[in-house]
């Protein structure tokens, strides 16, 4: 099975790359822009995707400062293009 795992980090932890995110995006001119938040998003086939959550807990993920969303549906296109 192909699963998806969006990591971010937690509500409340620094995200130094989603505030120099969101104070490029003005400077290039795209208003309107606030709450941003960077990520990471790990692609993966897995034979048993009931060991997803524990994989992402020893290591995909650091859970003291990472929340953890796992994707199962990967037929989502992007930009045109089949994932």
């Amino acid at each position: 099975m192909r699963a998806r795992v969006l990591v971010r980090p937690k509500q409340g932890i620094l995200d130094p790359q989603g505030q120099a995110v969101e104070r490029a995006l003005p400077a290039l001119g795209f208003q309107g822009v606030r709450n941003v938040h960077v990520g990471r998003l790990i692609e993966l086939d897995v034979d048993d995707p009931a060991r997803l959550p524990e994989m992402c807990e020893q290591l995909l993920a650091n859970p003291l400062i990472e929340d953890y969303e796992i994707v199962d549906d990967v037929t989502a296109r992007s930009n045109g293009v089949a994932s």
